[in-house]
């Protein structure tokens, strides 16, 4: 149900609330006032022009529904805008036109709901109404909402007490008005020794869940008639579906942990300071991509578990495990509804009511149409019966005929015989004309037993037609036999191709099941991959930075390389001996005292060379030392 077909509803009642003569028609300044109302509480910018344009004063008189409509189209329900304004305060604006006129609550003050109760169960059953005009409610809906105000005040409704009322009710249409609904409650037959209090709390809850979309939320333990323990905030009741009390939940900052009162709607998981709902102090949005996760006790917090959206993370606790499950199972039921693209889970479940209720009826016309055809089919049956009752009835009759025309006959033969004696006695003499008189006789006799041929072939024909349609009676029982079977054989058939759709729907389910699983392996297996990536990228630093460490040693190689060279022509030259006379430039010390810097030049020249091979034997040197050598020898000049 859309939001245009919800506010007609609303508005249909305002319109009819108008209708003060019940003509049909209201007057143009009553429609002015409604329009511009209408334009408030919808918050729709004025457009007085329009307004004065539509409805301005001419002969024609007051305007129908059907005048009116284009004009609520085109100027109000086109622009209106869903989120933009206050549902509720729209309903109270319809609901104080239509029950100034139509709503007749007890004079002395003994109604069972209040006034604002009243209001909520009028929207109520506007929600659940059929979307005809003049809007009812069919009795499924009825017993509907009752069991849902009786289950949240944990009290039973009496079924069978409620077909005994909607039987002796007349109903227009196959249902109940929002007024007579409105009567049978005040009337007390469903809510007897139950509390104003406890009343307007039920409607209360069950509006939140139906109008305000509210799948989930902490109950009070106002709403079953009794006061909070003073110890807990919590407490259970196991005979309601649902858990009572606050929830804990842990802050984003301060880490700590505050009891709020949580609200679940489709979309969104609100939570505020106390039940009044007055202060919100935040909300979790929900979407498809969101999960529940069931946590283990810590922080000296128990039954705990998460939300997690694609932002953070939120904890939360419950009191104990059914409601920690009662919770989670709701949250998920609202992440599934997104998931779907549905909004509204009642609109949902009330869909699925209506084609059940369609299906029932198509099923039940179906029933009258066969038990029609079946009907039917006696008739034939017993018209045929009865045509056969005539067929043998007359064959009966021409029986009997035949057997009065044979006695006649077989007494006029006798008589003739007799007169024949007779005449033989009488009269011999005159035995020729006898004799010829006798041809005509015995040729009369002929045709007399011709014409007995002929009945009794005449009687075989009848007996012949008879057993044919004998059998044509079998045969039509068999085929009658043979359909039956077809049926039957049809219903099996049906009940097979149920039971492979119930297999396919399993096999479907077994799929995502296991697609979650495959799902979840890719994910372990993609963190594995990304930690060999993270430890391949530390294995080529490492190998850089020791590409380094060889640079850095061939560069001291070569140098040292260098060195060496340079030291051994030193050498070479000075321990070439002095040949006869050459000068020398200091030759009082005498001896040995000239070799002396020779001799020490050459012991530090071969602890260089020592110390350069000492560092070529290391084992991770060897590639470059190598390479050192052979580039040594090539690139550097002797000094």
């Amino acid at each position: 149900m859309d939001l245009r077909a919800e506010l007609l509803k609303s508005i249909w009642y305002a319109f009819t609330a108008l209708d003060v003569e019940k003509s049909g028609k209201v007057s143009k300044s009553q429609l002015k006032v409604l329009s511009h109302n209408l334009y408030t509480v919808l918050c729709i910018p004025h457009d007085p022009v329009a307004l004065e344009e539509h409805f301005r004063d001419d002969d024609d008189g007051p305007v129908s529904s059907q005048g009116y409509m284009p004009y609520l189209n085109k100027y109000i329900l086109d622009k209106v805008e869903e989120g933009a304004f206050v549902k509720e305060n729209f309903d109270e604006l319809c609901w104080t036109l239509t029950a100034k006129k139509n709503y007749k609550p007890d004079r002395n003050g003994n109604s069972v709901v209040s006034h604002q109760d009243a209001f909520k169960l009028w929207c109520l059953f506007n929600f659940l109404s059929e979307d005809k005009y003049p809007l009812i409610m069919v009795p499924d809906e009825v017993e509907y909402l009752l069991k849902k105000i009786c289950t949240a005040m944990n009290v039973e409704l009496n079924s069978c007490e409620l077909d005994d009322y909607l039987s002796r009710e007349p109903q227009g249409q196959g249902g109940l008005t929002v007024w007579q609904f409105l009567d049978m409650v005040n009337s007390g037959r469903f809510l007897r020794g139950i509390k104003q209090e406890a009343i307007s709390m039920a409607v209360e809850e069950v509006y939140q869940e139906v109008i305000e979309d509210v799948l989930k939320q902490a109950r009070s333990p106002h709403v079953l008639g009794h006061k909070p323990h003073p110890a807990s905030h919590l407490v259970f009741d196991p005979s309601v579906s649902r858990a009572q009390g606050y929830l804990w939940k842990k802050g984003q900052l301060r880490r700590n942990w505050s009891e709020r009162w949580f609200t679940l709607k489709p979309s969104v998981l609100s939570y505020y300071m106390s039940e009044e709902r007055k202060e919100k102090k935040g909300s979790i949005a929900l979407d498809k991509h969101c999960c529940v996760e069931v946590l283990p006790d810590r922080d000296g917090k128990r039954c705990m578990f998460c939300v997690k959206t694609s932002s953070r993370t939120y904890e939360m606790s419950a009191s104990d495990t059914r409601q920690r499950q009662e919770w989670t199972l709701a949250i998920q039921t609202a992440i599934r509804l997104q998931a779907e693209g549905k909004k509204s889970l009642h609109k949902d479940l009330k869909q699925k009511r209506r084609e059940q209720r369609e299906q029932r009826e198509q099923r039940k016309a179906a029933k009258e149409e066969e038990t029609q055809r079946l009907k039917q089919l006696q008739e034939e049956k017993e018209r045929k019966l009865q045509e056969l009752e005539l067929l043998k009835e007359a064959q009966r009759q021409a029986e009997i005929l035949l057997q009065e025309e044979e006695e006649r006959r077989r007494q006029q033969h006798e008589e003739m015989q007799r007169t024949l004696e007779i005449q033989l006695r009488e009269a011999e003499q005159a035995r020729a004309s006898m004799q010829a008189e006798m041809v005509l006789k015995e040729a009369e006799a002929e045709r007399q037993r011709k014409r007995i041929l002929e009945l009794e072939d005449m009687q075989e024909r009848l007996q012949e037609a008879l057993q044919q349609e004998v059998k044509a009676r079998q045969d039509e029982e068999s085929v009658r036999y043979a359909q039956a079977r077809l049926l039957a054989e049809e219903e099996e058939k049906l009940k097979q191709l149920m039971k492979l759709k119930e297999e396919q729907e399993e096999y479907i389910i077994k799929t995502q099941r296991e697609k979650q699983v495959l799902k979840q392996e890719m994910e372990n297996k993609n963190k594995c991959l990304e930690e060999a990536q993270k430890q391949l990228e530390e294995v080529r630093v490492n190998r850089q930075r020791v590409d380094q460490d060889v640079m850095v040693a061939q560069r001291k190689l070569r140098q040292a390389s260098t060195n060496v060279k340079h030291w051994n022509v030193q050498m070479n030259r000075l321990m070439h001996p002095i040949g006869p006379g050459d000068k020398r430039t200091n030759v009082s010390g005498g001896g040995f005292a000239g070799y002396q810097p020779l001799l020490s030049r050459k012991d530090s020249s071969l602890k260089l060379k020592q110390k350069v091979e000492d560092k070529g034997s290391d084992p991770t040197r060897d590639n470059s030392k190598e390479n050192v050598s052979n580039g040594g020898n090539s690139g550097v000049p002797p000094s």
